[in-house]
């Protein structure tokens, strides 16, 4: 089977499961019905090679918001997108230069909403590897190549908690080379490594 083939397999019997475990937060706690969510759409692309690689940017550290954080390729869905796999496909083009037509659609793993306002649709895509991709200057200072089966053992992300707003929330951390994973990339990666049968056994 193809990579391509594996994740669809994985991602299609992963989502018959209801049993989910009790740290597979698909909603930012933060959230209490007053807040009007916004569709977005990240990619989750894979690179196509004998180890997978997951495409990841570092956000502008001169942005308003969550600058300098890692993250997927994406955005708010505009207008003028078909869909939320169109808005993921347009968002890689214009952040990292990745072409639309070179990602092969695998699915759309378990949403994520968030107290800023977006409700997020992650789509999972294949792509070649090497292509010749290069940061949007503003918006993104580079883009790397996590090792997927990293991103995705249990073993390699860890559940902080911090006080904030008078209350305690946890989030997911990972760690690669120096690089801080955290927030709601590592929720996301965390709730497809469910999804993709990583977690199956774990706390």
């Amino acid at each position: 089977m193809t990579l391509a083939e594996r994740l669809r397999a994985a991602l299609t019997e992963g989502h018959r499961r209801t049993d989910l475990p009790d740290w597979m937060n698909r909603v930012d706690p933060r959230i209490d019905g007053t807040i009007a969510l916004a569709p977005a759409a990240v990619l989750v692309a894979v690179t196509d090679r004998a180890e997978p690689g997951l495409i990841l940017t570092q956000r502008s550290a001169r942005l308003r918001q969550h600058a300098g954080q890692v993250a997927f390729p994406g955005g708010k869905v505009d207008a003028s997108d078909a869909d939320a796999i169109a808005a993921a496909l347009r968002e890689a083009q214009e952040e990292i230069a990745l072409p639309p037509d070179r990602a092969e659609i695998i699915g759309i793993s378990d949403r994520y909403s968030t107290f800023t306002g977006f409700d997020i649709v992650p789509v999972l895509a294949v792509v070649p590897p090497d292509l010749p991709l290069r940061a949007q200057d503003g918006e993104v200072d580079d883009w790397f190549e996590l090792p997927l089966g990293f991103a995705l053992d249990p073993a390699n992300r860890i559940r902080r908690e911090i006080e904030w707003d008078g209350a305690i929330r946890h989030f997911y951390e990972i760690t690669w080379e120096g690089r801080r994973i955290w927030g709601i990339t590592a929720a996301i990666l965390a709730n497809l490594s469910w999804r993709l049968g990583h977690d199956h056994n774990a706390a």
